[in-house]
């Protein structure tokens, strides 16, 4: 016999423009993308959020301590980003990321950051603005916080404004072998 209570981990690799919730509570007559066209299984529900214009690993589960274990700051779980950035970022730069950065909401926890060759990843729709004047380079951030928003605020803050931004992982899950819109129980 199967246990229905068993705890379920999905682990879901969420498309650009997707919202990380199963309604769109926006405005009258919305019809912005949910995790309701990706994932119909009954009882699960995000642990954290993904911001709409980001990419990459979404976890869903059934379990409320492990909902907020993953979610919570204070549970300190690492979350490893990929970020293509506007420019390319000096040593300096970084040093400020790995340190710890001054936003509006305070400084940072201090962060992993390290410059990375462009990944392997599927092809963003739609795609980054290219602008030919302006190069552009890679970064690998592991943060431990969950702020709105806070790698691109982050980027932003030493200059390096984010184009693309994919969550590589959340603690030992990753996105390994989860193509975009599709997902794989833990």
């Amino acid at each position: 016999m199967s246990n229905h209570n068993a705890p379920q981990i999905i682990l879901f690799n969420k498309p650009f423009g997707v919202l990380s919730q199963f309604t769109d509570k926006g405005t009258e007559g919305s019809s912005r993308p949910t995790l309701s066209q990706y994932i119909n299984i009954p009882g699960v529900y995000p642990a954290g959020r993904l911001d709409m214009d980001s990419e990459g690993l979404l976890l869903l589960t059934n379990d409320g301590r492990l909902q907020s274990h993953i979610a919570e700051p204070k549970y300190k779980m690492p979350k490893i980003y990929l970020a293509q950035v506007e420019g390319h970022i000096a040593d300096a730069e970084m040093n400020i990321l790995r340190r710890g950065v001054m936003l509006k909401d305070g400084m940072t926890k201090a962060a992993k950051a390290e410059r990375i060759d462009p990944p392997i990843l599927w092809p963003r729709n739609p795609p980054i603005r290219v602008r030919q004047s302006i190069p552009d380079c890679w970064i690998k951030l592991t943060i431990t916080e969950g702020r709105n928003r806070q790698v691109r605020r982050m980027t932003a803050a030493v200059g390096h404004p984010t184009l693309r931004l994919v969550r590589w992982a959340i603690g030992d899950w990753t996105l390994d072998n989860i193509e975009p819109g599709t997902w794989k129980q833990a």
